[in-house]
């Protein structure tokens, strides 16, 4: 058995048969390109990702990891690097730094990632909270389907939540094809009020915002946000200053108007609540393909410190943001939250 990029090669391996939920599976242990020719091009086009040289740029962004971060606990297997890469265009540096992200990540917000696993948020699952859209849209990217209004804050924290999104992206991002046509999320703000508004205060939303947007290595092409109530202004002045420019522009309100909302996701990937034709809204589907997966979450996450022994600074994933700053503009936010009620 010959061994290379930490790997020991034992053969081609036979793929396991597609799951009946339809949603995709994770990939083999041992890296084989995935991707259709079609996606092949797209990727380079987009992502800058030359197949001739992809496992080379894998081993630069791994001898990067050794060289200068020897003693992180960290996947480096082909598989898992890729994803920084084809998240950073294949910027070595980028992909380094949201690697570290990534992991900094558990050291920011511990609540969120201890003893994280599917069956720990399986109250959020039941609750409708979120789920993913069945079908993929016409370029291939599945959709995040949040409801918001479904989360009593009586019931449990809104960490709760966050833990909830988190494991839908890591098990969205496992196939190759998500890494290259990224999701697109659909946000239902029917019955959020001031009781939920009040709950996202801006340190909340600082780290919501920085773990999703420089610290996970997934493509948000678009934001999709409906039935949004008037006190949705309030909300998006508390998550806005923490968006980059290009992040702010993807966020589309579409009101009530589902013509609107069909312009950026068809009708055929939609379900019938929202003028579609995929049938009712089912959420029980994807909460038994996170369930199913618990086995490779708590080797994933209910593990040692990553980080544990390494110096790192404080302000890695937040860089060039200024919490003081932000928290003395938060009483003007929170009346703009009651105005707006």
């Amino acid at each position: 058995m010959a061994e290379e990029n930490g790997f020991t090669d034992v053969g081609p391996l036979e793929l396991p048969p597609a799951v009946g939920n339809g949603f995709p599976l994770p990939p083999p242990p041992i890296y084989s390109c995935t991707l259709t020719p079609e996606l092949v091009a797209k990727a380079r086009e987009e992502l800058q990702e030359k197949p001739e040289w992809r496992l080379r740029d894998v081993q630069a962004l791994r001898d990067m990891v050794l060289k200068e971060q020897p003693n992180l606990r960290t996947r480096l297997d082909d598989a898992f690097l890729l994803r920084f890469l084809r998240a950073r265009k294949f910027d070595y540096d980028r992909a380094l730094q949201l690697l570290l992200n990534y992991h900094a990540s558990r050291r920011t917000w511990p609540e969120v990632f201890q003893d994280l696993r599917p069956s720990t948020v399986k109250h959020v699952l039941d609750s409708g909270f979120l789920t993913v859209l069945p079908h993929p849209d016409p370029q291939g990217r599945y959709v995040l389907c949040l409801q918001p209004g479904k989360w009593k804050p009586t019931d449990y924290p809104f960490v709760d939540n966050v833990r909830a999104i988190y494991l839908t992206l890591e098990k969205l991002i496992q196939p190759e094809e998500t890494q290259v046509n990224g999701i697109v999320i659909l946000a239902d703000y029917n019955g959020v009020g001031l009781t939920q508004a009040s709950n996202l205060g801006p340190f909340l939303a600082k780290k919501v915002v920085g773990i999703l947007q420089d610290g996970f290595p997934i493509r948000i092409k678009a934001v999709n946000i409906i039935n949004e109530p008037r006190i949705f202004k309030g909300i998006f002045a508390i998550i806005k200053p923490f968006l980059k420019e290009k992040m702010a522009e993807r966020y589309l309100l579409h009101g009530s108007d589902l013509n609107s909302l069909h312009k950026t996701i068809p009708c055929s990937v939609l379900p019938e609540e929202y003028g579609g034709m995929a049938g009712q809204l089912e959420t029980t589907v994807w909460s038994q393909a996170l369930l199913d997966s618990e086995e490779e979450f708590v080797v994933e996450f209910c593990q040692p410190d990553p980080l544990e022994g390494l110096d790192l600074s404080d302000s890695l994933l937040f860089a060039g943001e200024h919490a003081s700053a932000q928290c003395d503009d938060y009483r003007g936010v929170r009346s703009q939250l009651y105005y707006c009620y």
